[in-house]
């Protein structure tokens, strides 16, 4: 009978304890993701850092797989680029990583604020360009010396 109700206690505690560990670590500990999906393609996307900050370079990771099957896209090109309402640009192409169906692009915003993010992305040079938008909040840029 007491073993009964020990194995139900334990197991609570022990969950009780993974979320007060996940709770303790800091924000930037936890890579923050987003999902967009077009016609053909599933796309999970990260940056570094999070969130972007003016006047440096902010690598986005782009996982790239099939909509239907999921199975990475090894093939692939495209490119990611960025306005905002001044009109000042940024892009760069998708650079082709070591893991299976990963890209990356290294974006440079000149100024903090809203950013419309697009991405075109094409299974291979004679399939159909695929397109996915977002838009991004740019912090300010750091005080020199503060990193």
């Amino acid at each position: 009978m007491v073993t009964a109700l020990v194995r139900p206690a334990r197991r609570a505690l022990a969950a009780l304890g993974l979320l007060a560990l996940a709770a303790c670590d800091p924000p930037e500990a936890r890579p923050v993701e987003f999902r967009q999906m077009s016609d053909s393609f599933y796309f999970t996307i990260t940056s570094d850092p999070i969130p972007p900050r003016a006047r440096e370079a902010v690598l986005y990771k782009v996982v790239v797989r099939d909509k239907e099957s999921r199975q990475p896209i090894e093939t692939g090109v495209g490119r990611m680029y960025s306005s905002n309402r001044d009109e000042a640009k940024t892009w760069d192409e998708l650079k082709k990583g070591a893991e299976l169906g990963t890209y990356y692009a290294k974006l440079n915003y000149v100024a903090s604020g809203d950013w419309a993010v697009a991405l075109e992305f094409r299974r291979d040079s004679a399939a159909r360009i695929e397109k996915v938008e977002w838009m991004q909040d740019v912090l300010a840029a750091r005080e020199p010396g503060s990193r």
